[in-house]
């Protein structure tokens, strides 16, 4: 059954930071000063204020305080918004086999209403099948996953996949090197049916796919994989998101976001064409029959 959209409390923690941040510098407050405001530290208000941890309502409302917010429904609103953002995603459940830094792209991939992507590796997560996120997650470099948490990362990685068919869905712009769509992981089986659920994925209004071809001779893009989040909240900023072996960056300055943004417009403007998508997945299929 089809879910709605909601504001996720990832989302949220970033509204209130950047509310709190508003207010701080409207006040003419530094960090360092806030920080001693809630017996903590410079750095900790600095990821308050970004959304990267959790509220505590008696920091917020000592903020608040500090900030001179004196209007009782205002600190009423933004004290629930706390509460609300502390509540845990069902993404959390699955806490036990995912990084701690890959639950923040959780929460605002559930959040987003348009995702861009750049993949070199793997097939986006948002349209794996369940063999080949399967043989995905046993390439673990650690070698260390049990079949049961195997199996828990696959069924993550098809509950996330439910944001395509919620209501309104998420729109998703892929653009993936034909490279990954040559990689047999789990086999030439896993692959087949893997490109088979591509060409079906293309015929949906909300999901659209790009294929860089092997002979395009180069691109801005080249330095790696990344993604681009949009928010239907005006006030939370587009974000880029970087996923490294053991980290991942989260980057909302506008400079670095329209760096990532042109890269990929250009990518895109230089590959062929969507409508060209669905002959190049049947050439490939072609290939391994």
């Amino acid at each position: 059954m089809a879910g709605r959209s909601v504001v996720g409390p990832t989302a949220l923690r970033m509204l209130l930071g950047s509310h709190l941040r508003e207010l701080r510098e409207r006040a003419g407050v530094t960090r360092t000063d806030a920080g001693w405001a809630i017996r903590a530290s410079e750095s900790k208000i600095s990821r308050l204020e970004l959304g990267r941890v959790g509220f505590k309502e008696r920091d917020v409302s000592d903020l608040l305080t500090l900030y001179g917010v004196q209007d009782a429904p205002e600190r009423d609103r933004l004290l629930e918004l706390a509460r609300e953002a502390n509540d845990p995603g069902w993404w959390q459940r699955y806490g036990d086999v995912t990084p701690e830094w890959f639950d923040a792209y959780l929460g605002l991939e559930a959040t987003a209403e348009l995702i861009r992507t750049y993949e070199i590796q793997y097939v986006p997560g948002l349209l794996q099948t369940e063999e080949y996120a399967r043989a995905v997650a046993q390439l673990d470099p650690g070698g260390g996953r049990s079949d049961a948490e195997i199996e828990r990362i696959v069924a993550l990685r098809s509950r996330r996949q439910r944001v395509l068919d919620r209501e309104p869905p998420l729109r998703l712009w892929a653009v993936i090197e034909e490279s990954v769509l040559r990689r047999p992981i789990g086999g030439v089986d896993v692959l087949r049916r893997q490109l088979g659920a591509l060409r079906e994925a293309i015929a949906r209004p909300n999901v659209t796919v790009q294929i860089v071809p092997l002979e395009n001779s180069g691109h801005p893009a080249t330095a790696g994989a990344f993604t681009l989040l949009r928010f239907p909240q005006r006030d939370l900023p587009d974000l880029v998101y970087v996923e490294h072996l053991t980290s991942a960056l989260y980057l909302d300055k506008r400079d670095d976001v329209e760096a990532y943004t042109q890269a990929l417009e250009l990518l895109a403007s230089t590959s062929p064409p969507p409508q060209k998508t669905e002959q190049t997945i049947t050439r490939l299929l072609d290939r391994l029959n």
